[in-house]
């Protein structure tokens, strides 16, 4: 588990506050880290003493630069960097997946499939190195993260140029004993047959959970590398030969990695599908734990303490993560998990297939039609809301997106990409997203910025469509970038220009505009009011289009929120007003609205026209000092839970109660959630339960236990849609 800070440990590095610890050695330290828009972050570090040495810096940009190489589909994907940094720092995704040599401990021995596939994975992304003139020169089980769409490596502080031996001490072995190369273990020169001789020593280890040249001091192993034959006891027969030529002592005598990757996997399939049960059971463990890192820091020792205060523990393992191509969701459909996640051969995900049965996956003892694990969104004050589009549920799990089919469960497909939960809109036909333009990768700061792109999801497969709209006037890589909704085939989105950073910057301009989704044509634009300086809250809270009216909810620099109401059409501002004794973060829900009002809960329970802005009526005119929920309007009637009561029914027009719920449990109703309204029921959640209360007798009729606080009704499909508690689920809708 991450480890807490210490108080020697910086509060932030570059952009970025550091929020635990993952691991220390004799280099540096490896920090969780996030952005000021959430996105969390692997940042290694030097220390202090060796960032003096100038050879130490050159081999710690080399480093990053290998990283960059390597790229983000076999390696952590660097975000950012600065190797001229006092401190130098490397930041790169945060990647879901134990280090080889735990996944072993965890789930054993990997059967021959998982290692034919690990092992042909790991030669491509060998080869992509070998190709650039890059040696990795230090692989070994802890520098191999294994994740379900494939291997990724980690750790190139020892990576270098082959031929280039400007780095290596003369006379010095520079590696990990067990896996080194007898080339490396003499100091000589180690090239890409150095690397396969370590591929295949890592292979050993996966099939049997040892080193082939077992264990014990330095200079015996280094002995063995260099002289005694492997041992291959436990790798299955058929690998035999093929990893004794990799581990043979003449280097040209060992094939390369394209000739190793033939011989292993003729690369049908999807990596996941060949991984044992128990090795996912872990990854989905991981994937659904990683995002509640929280900051601890630990005191200052005494000043009796200070002097021989112990150096605080590391982890075992190196884990450099990633957080931003990881979507977190397992399937856990009720009666028949089935694992979904496949390799990507490329920046977009491919066609969904369903892998091996997973009955390790953890499960909850819901009520549900079927349920799936997923991870929070990132970051977790923006709170990810299904969506019903088609005949999916789409959500932001972790920071990827995934296509749900809303009637089995069966997880159609899930990217890879950074998807904020505020850059993906629905008008419930098509499904759009701000995609990241090419050329960002640890260079986000560009002078001039990147352009601002828009484009359609494929609803089949997740893919990303050409895009609809290109936009050079504004910055389309700042954080704070909102799709605030679409409808009748125009998206509206609010975007800046100017100089990036993960927080706000004052000198930025804003502005709000309408892009006609098929030719791709902005249709206005108008200017918004920025932030201060270090900011790192989000213009919109929400957004809905009803005619003629864009519907919004502004959070104002102070916290405070405001009704914003636009001409759809024009964008200019029709009306606004305060909403005073309301909070952002609990509005952050779908707007209740109909074709004559707004209606706003969260307190009082108030109806706006949407012509003027004028009141309506208001709740505390017949019933004073009443508290209410987020309301849910459908066919004239407004719905809420009242606090102490459970659910009303409000006549939209009037503000008149129509009915209260009966039976006397309603006082457990929770005022977070809006009710979910069906033909002959209605939902409310009451504490780990969702009860359905029958609109004719106004009493209970069913509950469902559930981890759920976010509800939603898919409608074609006949389903309530719950998220919340790290699963998503389905619940009749009747």
């Amino acid at each position: 588990m991450p480890l807490p800070l210490t108080h020697d440990d910086p509060a932030t590095l570059g952009p970025y506050r550091l929020i635990a610890r993952l691991g220390s050695g004799g280099m540096g330290t490896v920090y969780a880290a996030r952005s000021a828009g959430g996105r969390t972050v692997a940042l290694k570090t030097m220390h202090g003493g060796i960032a003096a040495d100038p050879a130490a810096r050159t081999r710690f940009r080399l480093e990053v630069d290998a990283a960059r190489v390597i790229g983000g589909e076999f390696g952590a994907r660097v975000v950012d960097a600065d190797p001229l940094a006092p401190t130098p720092w490397l930041a790169t995704e945060y990647v879901l997946g134990p280090p080889l040599d735990e996944a072993v401990e965890a789930a054993g021995p990997l059967p021959e499939p998982a290692l034919r596939a690990l092992g042909a994975a790991l030669c491509v992304a060998l080869g992509r190195l070998h190709q650039s003139e890059v040696v990795h020169r230090d692989l070994k089980p802890s520098n191999i993260l294994v994740t379900a769409y494939g291997p990724k490596l980690i750790d190139f502080g020892i990576a270098r140029a082959i031929g280039d031996d400007r780095l290596t001490r003369l006379g010095a072995a520079v590696g990990t004993p067990a896996f080194m190369s007898p080339e490396q273990a003499t100091a000589q020169d180690h090239d890409a047959a150095g690397d396969v001789f370590a591929l295949a020593g890592v292979l050993v280890f996966a099939a049997t959970g040892r080193a082939p040249f077992g264990h014990g001091q330095t200079q015996d192993l280094l002995y063995r590398v260099r002289y005694a034959d492997p041992d291959l006891t436990g790798v299955p027969a058929a690998l035999v030969p093929v990893l004794a030529q990799c581990l043979d002592k003449n280097p040209f005598q060992r094939p390369t990695t394209a000739e190793l990757a033939a011989r292993l996997h003729d690369g049908t399939g999807h990596f996941a599908d060949h991984l044992p049960d128990t090795l996912l059971a872990e990854i989905a463990r991981r994937a659904t734990e990683v995002w509640h890192i929280t900051q601890q820091r630990l005191p200052a020792p005494s000043p009796e303490e200070a002097g021989d205060a112990p150096a605080p523990a590391a982890m075992s393992r190196r884990r450099l993560l990633l957080a931003g191509s990881g979507l977190a969701v397992g399937a856990v459909a009720a009666g028949a998990g089935a694992w979904a996640w496949s390799r990507r051969s490329g920046p977009e995900p491919a066609p969904p297939v369903v892998g091996p049965s997973n009955s390790a996956l953890p499960t909850k003892d819901l009520d549900s039609i079927w349920q799936r694990q997923v991870a929070d969104p990132e970051p977790d004050e923006y709170p990810a809301l299904p969506r019903t589009v088609g005949n999916l549920v789409t959500v932001v799990a972790g920071q990827g997106l995934a296509g749900i089919d809303a009637a089995s469960g069966e997880i159609l497909w899930a990217s890879g990409e950074h998807e904020p939960t505020w850059q993906v809109a629905t008008d419930g036909e098509r499904l759009v997203r701000v995609v990241m333009p090419e050329g960002t990768e640890g260079n986000l700061g560009k002078t001039g910025g990147f352009p601002l792109i828009l484009a359609a999801v494929n609803l089949a497969t997740g893919l990303v469509g050409e895009p609809f709209a290109e936009f050079t006037d504004v910055n389309g890589v700042i954080d704070y970038t909102q799709i605030l909704c679409t409808a009748d085939g125009v998206v509206y989105v609010a975007a800046g220009q100017g100089k990036y950073d993960t927080y706000w910057v004052a000198s930025q301009s804003w502005r709000l505009f309408a892009v006609d989704l098929d030719s791709g044509k902005r249709l206005w634009s108008q200017p918004l009011p920025g932030r201060d300086d270090g900011a790192d809250r989000l213009l919109f809270v929400t957004a809905h289009v009803v005619g003629r009216h864009l519907v919004t909810l502004t959070e104002t620099n102070d916290g405070k929120v405001r009704v914003v109401v636009r001409d759809s059409r024009t964008g200019a501002v029709r009306w606004e007003k305060p909403l005073d004794g309301r909070s952002p973060d609990s509005l952050q829900l779908p707007l209740a609205t109909d074709t004559r009002n707004l209606y706003l809960g969260t307190g009082r329970l108030q109806a706006f026209r949407l012509s003027d802005g004028s009141e309506t009526w208001d709740s505390s005119t017949e019933r004073p000092g009443r508290t209410y929920g987020p309301p849910t309007v459908k066919d004239g009637v407004v719905y809420a839970v009242e606090k102490g009561l459970g659910l009303v029914a409000v006549d939209a027009g009037t503000g008149r109660v129509r009915w209260e719920e009966k039976g006397g449990e309603g006082a457990k109703a929770d005022l977070k959630a809006a009710p979910v309204i069906g033909a002959d029921r209605a939902y409310s959640r009451r504490s780990s339960e969702l009860w359905a209360i029958d609109l004719s007798s106004r009493t209970p009729a069913h509950s469902y236990r559930t981890t759920g606080d976010r509800f939603v009704a898919h409608e074609k499909a006949e389903v309530t849609v719950a998220l919340g508690g790290k699963f998503l689920a389905a619940f009749p809708l009747e």
